[in-house]
């Protein structure tokens, strides 16, 4: 199915988006979404229980969790904006792959980078995988001239600079991640994302 538009519904995308509010609800039904604690005890990345304890599916649900209201309305928006893009570039199986990747890429590496104060920190959300949608079209668009569909280099670039500059001026945000996100979603773009080629005019002779 297409939109309106005529592009390639992103189905996964979609239920991205769906899955981390649905759980965003169940937490703030059950509980807080602020309360660290709680967060911790439904699947927030915590690197003792990780490390210590095995418990390594926290590299995976923290990806779909929020720290409130703001934080979920602000990485949905982004990933509502953007995801739909890369999905339609990648497909949506290698879309999926790329997603669950970068986060967990960016989960692990900012585990490694908070090592030493690793009892302290307890980190939830998607804002890993999505750097790393960033980057994957940030790539994507480098190698398509410096457009793709309704994106150009420029606008991925300030896009980039802002995220970062708000991230590193701002207290409580995981730029370790970010970082991590964005770099590995720009080498998951090169595995993955391959050049359309260009349909060559054919001529039908009767």
């Amino acid at each position: 199915m297409e939109d309106l538009y005529g592009r390639k519904k992103a189905y996964v995308n979609t239920g991205l988006i769906a899955l981390n509010v649905l759980y965003f609800l169940f937490l703030e039904a059950t509980g807080s979404s602020e309360n660290t604690s709680f967060m911790v005890a439904h699947g927030a990345m915590y690197a003792p229980l990780v490390i210590e304890k095995g418990e390594y599916y926290r590299l995976i649900t923290s990806v779909f969790m929020h720290f409130g209201i703001s934080h979920i309305m602000n990485n949905m928006l982004i990933l509502f904006i953007l995801g739909d893009n890369l999905e339609r570039a990648l497909g949506h199986i290698k879309y999926l792959f790329f997603y669950l990747i970068c986060g967990v890429g960016a989960n692990i590496v900012s585990m490694a980078v908070n090592l030493g104060e690793y009892r302290n920190v307890v980190s939830a959300g998607a804002s890993g995988a999505i750097f790393g949608v960033i980057g994957g079209l940030l790539y994507a668009v480098i190698i398509n001239r410096g457009r793709l569909e309704d994106l150009s280099t420029r606008q991925l670039v300030v896009m980039i600079v802002c995220s970062l500059y708000f991230g590193f001026t701002s207290t409580g945000v995981d730029n370790a991640a970010h970082i991590a996100g964005l770099l590995i979603g720009i080498v998951m773009g090169i595995l993955l994302y391959r050049r359309p080629r260009k349909k060559r005019n054919t001529e039908i002779w009767g």
